[in-house]
């Protein structure tokens, strides 16, 4: 049985540059088709915008607000917000509140660097 705690958890930094504790994916347990993390985003602070060639995602939002943008369409997010993003479809997300904007991120298949295609400078 895999149980982990985030707070057992190493952070790493995400080719978008998202601060990311993977908590099941294939490097860490017995998952091999998808992957759950906790992505953390500073005040103020955002993604870079990018799409997955591959990987459909779901953001969850657990604290904090926000704006997403998945191609031409933007909205206000916030704390219980779900947001599906397909595959190959441009997004951004801005932390727009005064707390840490915290979400769960699932990614299947799961993430990888090599299938995160960064869109602006």
């Amino acid at each position: 049985m895999d149980v982990k705690n985030i707070s057992d958890l190493t952070a790493f930094i995400t080719k978008d540059g998202s601060e990311i504790r993977e908590l099941l994916a294939h490097r860490n347990s017995a998952i091999r088709n998808q992957s759950l993390a906790e992505a953390r985003i500073p005040a103020g602070g955002s993604t870079q915008e990018h799409y997955h060639p591959r990987a459909e995602e779901i953001y969850f939002i657990t604290a904090g607000t926000g704006r997403m943008r998945i191609e031409n369409e933007t909205r206000e997010v916030k704390t219980g917000d779900a947001i599906a993003i397909p595959p190959g479809q441009k997004h951004k997300l801005w932390n727009t509140g005064s707390e840490t904007l915290k979400l769960l991120c699932c990614c299947a298949p799961a993430y990888e660097h090599s299938d995160t295609i960064i869109t602006e400078p």
